[in-house]
């Protein structure tokens, strides 16, 4: 795809110029990417925008930088800068959480938990987690995933009345199977974990807890969801989702399992760090220590509830009654249609999100639609834009898939979205 036109957002991407001349055909597709982002809804609840510092950290020098180890301990030469960039991610990750260890060189959320699993666990150890089915995460025992290959999960669930974690199923489980690790955290789970009585369990039976808060950490820097800290062993986390940094994992604990985990994460499961993510990923701590990142983060779950409560009067099943973070869950079984089907005919008008597992109250799954406010709350969008998005992706699905009425929304999406762009265009500097 040649690039004929001059980018309209130049300060995103300082050398963009360099690749649209080295390599057109992928400047092209930069281009398109950022065509999408800029004229849909992107709804995904694990996706965000970086800010333009985020971005130029990526693109900067540092990803030349091989640093195998730790500041001050590299198994190579010439680290002297990228180990002050580390050793600031470091400060800012625990001085924003409170965390007396912070590691910021996992390369995504699911190394991240590799890591805490190979500091604490040892192969055929019993894990209780999440079930998969329930909106558990691949790293909390897939069969295809390293985690059920290494590990003998047991699967807790939610009430089927309610929606919510069922912490007395959590408990009988854990006195029947006596894990060595307890795993609190989910991928499609609305609703604040009661990270007291996941202690409270792991203390009984002996087993560490590990908090997995890949999705509400965003919020939790933002004061806008209960921390783990005080009562996880170990916290699992990633830099983007409502965080808004760059792709990458990061690890939370005490001083006493310090030692541990870094050693898990290299040299056991990574080898040199990517320093360029790590530089993101101190600008992105260090954004989320400011008052605007505290508005921005209770901007999201306001959004997220205004959100819940118009697809619920759209004729949604909202699952929970609703939500606690940024992060909803549906059912769309009212609509005569499955939810891929319903996630195609939403992605044609521009509105993108994922589809989940769903536990139903009468037993067995069913599939949902996941999705977030983050990326839109970026963007600027309040609670009336939450109601105007529930009537626009309602429409989508009622229409499936009539073409004429399909472009009808798509066109109102991009009205919307227009009036907030998530990278408003500035002049060349």
């Amino acid at each position: 795809m040649p690039v004929t036109a001059t980018p309209p957002h130049t300060h995103w991407g300082p050398d963009f110029a360099a690749l649209r001349r080295a390599d057109p055909e992928l400047a092209g597709l930069v281009l398109a990417e950022l065509e999408r982002q800029s004229t849909g809804l992107q709804l995904i609840a694990a996706e965000n925008f970086t800010s333009p510092a985020v971005l130029a950290a990526l693109g900067s020098p540092l990803a030349n930088k091989y640093a195998e180890g730790y500041p001050g301990a590299r198994h190579h030469g010439g680290c002297e800068f990228v180990d002050l960039a580390e050793r600031i991610a470091v400060d800012r990750a625990k001085a924003l959480f409170g965390a007396e260890h912070a590691n910021v060189q996992p390369h995504s959320g699911s190394s991240a938990v590799l890591a805490a699993y190979a500091a604490l666990l040892r192969p055929g150890d019993t894990v209780l987690a999440m079930g998969l089915p329930q909106g558990g995460h691949l790293t909390h025992g897939s069969p295809s995933n390293f985690s059920g290959r290494w590990f003998d999960f047991v699967g807790y669930g939610v009430c089927r009345d309610t929606g919510l974690i069922d912490y007395a199923q959590v408990r009988a489980l854990a006195r029947k199977h006596r894990p060595q690790a307890l795993v609190c955290g989910s991928i499609s789970y609305p609703r604040h974990p009661d990270y007291a009585a996941f202690r409270d369990i792991a203390d009984e039976v002996g087993a560490y807890l590990i908090a997995d808060a890949a999705h509400p950490i965003g919020l939790i820097a933002g004061g806008a969801a209960p921390s783990p800290l005080p009562y996880a062993d170990v916290v699992c986390a990633t830099t983007h989702k409502v965080l808004r940094g760059p792709r990458g994992g990061l690890i939370l604990c005490g001083a006493r399992l310090a030692g541990r985990i870094d050693r898990a994460v290299f040299p056991f499961t990574q080898g040199g760090a990517q320093m360029h993510t790590v530089a993101a990923k101190a600008v992105a701590f260090g954004e989320a220590a400011t008052p605007a990142f505290t508005a921005y983060a209770h901007q999201v779950v306001a959004n997220a509830r205004v959100l819940a409560a118009a697809l619920a009067a759209e004729g949604l099943t909202v699952t929970t009654g609703g939500t606690d973070t940024h992060l909803i869950t549906a059912e769309v079984t009212d609509f005569a249609m499955d939810a891929a089907t319903a996630r195609a005919a939403l992605a044609a008008c521009g509105i993108v999100l994922d589809t989940c597992g769903l536990p139903r109250a009468g037993g067995g799954v069913v599939h949902g639609l996941r999705l977030g406010t983050a990326a839109a709350t970026t963007q600027g969008m309040g609670e009336a834009e939450m109601v105007r998005i529930a009537g626009l992706a309602a429409a989508a699905l009622r229409e499936g898939a009539t073409e004429p009425g399909l472009r009808e929304i798509r066109s109102a999406v991009r009205e919307l979205v227009s009036a907030f762009p998530p990278y408003p265009a500035q002049p060349a500097s």
